[in-house]
């Protein structure tokens, strides 16, 4: 365990919530920040609360509308009909909010900055990334470096996830003893739906098959 406090970028997805628990392990102390950013089902706000404080972490929720209104997205424009797949001749689909990761990253370096923190964790994948360009490896590298060169620090970003598929998160999730609550309580659908969510959207069936593969291994 490292004897430092770590703060968590917390959504209260799937994801991020394994991130949580998997830093309670290694760190000594754990702190978590929410972003509140135009998106259309902010349950997932009220939801990340909830499992902080069950996790018994210290957590605060930021309000950043403007990267909701920067770009043209399903996930913060109710009017548009979210994509099942990327379309034919662009290289994301329309749920990828631009720079969002980029500016949540950056945020989160300052809060954690002004309160004596280094190490933040973040859930992104290469794996999983379902074409979203700032959940590379190469992304958060770059990112890492600049935080140190833009604020003189020694930040460090920690993506416990970034080489695992959904099944392998499900299992680091079982290992940590958070199955069922990352099953029940987490909001991963862009839907907006809990636990299970509708079945249907890309998250939901991302999260779906990665838990029957790793069921099936058992």
């Amino acid at each position: 365990m490292i004897n430092e406090t770590a703060l968590v970028v917390f959504s209260g997805g799937q994801d991020s919530t394994t991130c949580l628990f998997w830093a309670k392990r290694e760190f000594k102390d754990v702190c978590a920040l929410s972003f509140r950013y135009g998106q259309k089902h902010e349950r997932e706000v009220e939801l990340a609360g909830d499992i902080a404080r069950r996790a018994g972490v210290e957590w605060e929720a930021l309000d950043l509308p403007l990267v909701g209104t920067l770009g043209h997205n399903a996930l913060t424009d109710a009017s548009m009909v979210m994509d099942e797949r990327v379309p034919e001749g662009q290289v994301c689909p329309n749920t990828f909010v631009p720079g969002r990761n980029l500016f949540f990253l950056s945020v989160a370096a300052v809060w954690a900055r002004e309160r004596g923190i280094r190490h933040i964790v973040t859930g992104v994948s290469q794996t999983d990334f379902s074409g979203y360009p700032d959940c590379r490896d190469a992304f958060i590298k770059s990112l890492n470096v600049t935080l140190d060169l833009a604020m003189d620090a020694q930040f460090v970003l920690h993506t416990p996830l970034m080489w695992l598929d959904k099944a392998q998160t499900w299992a680091l999730a079982d290992e940590l003893g958070v199955l069922d609550l990352v099953r029940r309580d987490t909001l991963t659908c862009y839907n907006g739906i809990p636990g299970d969510g509708c079945g249907h959207c890309p998250a939901c069936k991302l999260r779906r098959e990665g838990l029957e593969k790793y069921l099936l291994s058992l």
